[in-house]
């Protein structure tokens, strides 16, 4: 937090040191990126992330959308191909007014982004998986809700950031989830996200084998709420690296969380 001196913000423990959030998603050989925070260029440098296929904007709201720029890189890779980006008719228009010069079938010379706009359908089918979403509440937007199948695996992760509350049919596309990601802003109750309170609520009647809290603010400590959650639900910190194949969590130098590529 800006010119704050709370005991969290003045914290030793790196884990306390809070991006905003981005997603990287390594499954079946492709690499999905998920939202775009302001701080995705020193995001993708310190975690090496050094390829995006496809980009999907949970929502349009700042801290989501201001790192699209950047992408202007994995544009450069396609040699001034447009990235295919999906979000909700909200987060198209969204981008539309920010990026006017990217809303273009190629980049308008090198190092240029370029966007090829997608309404996110309710099941984008790839040849790595699938990627189901469904819409969350969060405030008066509904944003996406994403769950990822790796076709060759079954692996499946679930990604519900920026909600107030999962519903019944995003808990029914959350089931058999071996990771799920979930909102979990602060202690105190907020008029569009989940507190802790009501995600660790969420995470039990979810049932995962690992739920992993995101989007978390200044109010948490991350060794002290990682003490008082359950021992299947962790509070995910910059750098995460979720290795499904082994069911494990490490650190990864950036402001990811990440999951790796399957072998």
């Amino acid at each position: 937090m800006i010119a704050c001196d709370c005991a969290v913000c003045q914290s030793p423990d790196p884990r306390n040191r809070r991006d905003r959030t981005s997603l990287h998603v390594c499954m079946g050989g492709m690499h999905l990126q998920v939202d775009a925070a302001p701080e995705f260029r020193h995001q993708c440098l310190r975690a090496n992330i050094r390829k995006v296929d496809l980009f999907i904007l949970t929502h349009g709201h700042a801290d989501h959308v201001l790192g699209m720029d950047d992408l202007r890189r994995f544009c450069d890779q396609r040699e001034g191909a447009a990235l295919p980006v999906y979000s909700t008719a909200e987060g198209l228009e969204r981008i539309q007014q920010i990026y006017p010069y990217a809303v273009v079938d190629r980049a308008l010379t090198k190092g240029y982004p370029a966007f090829d706009l997608h309404l996110m359908p309710a099941c984008l089918e790839l040849p790595a998986g699938t990627i189901q979403s469904v819409l969350l509440p969060h405030g008066p937007l509904e944003v996406l809700g994403l769950v990822f199948t790796e076709r060759a695996t079954g692996q499946k992760l679930v990604y519900y950031t920026d909600c107030k509350k999962v519903g019944a049919s995003a808990s029914r596309l959350a089931e058999g989830a071996d990771v799920v990601i979930l909102d979990a802003l602060r202690y105190q109750p907020h008029p569009s996200h989940m507190s802790i309170d009501e995600a660790v609520a969420t995470a039990l009647r979810l049932a995962a084998p690992q739920t992993l809290f995101t989007h978390l603010t200044h109010a948490a400590d991350h060794s002290e709420l990682e003490a008082e959650l359950p021992a299947t639900i962790s509070p995910a910190y910059d750098g995460m690296w979720v290795d499904l194949d082994q069911r494990s969590l490490g650190d990864r130098p950036g402001g990811t969380i990440s999951v790796r590529e399957s072998s």
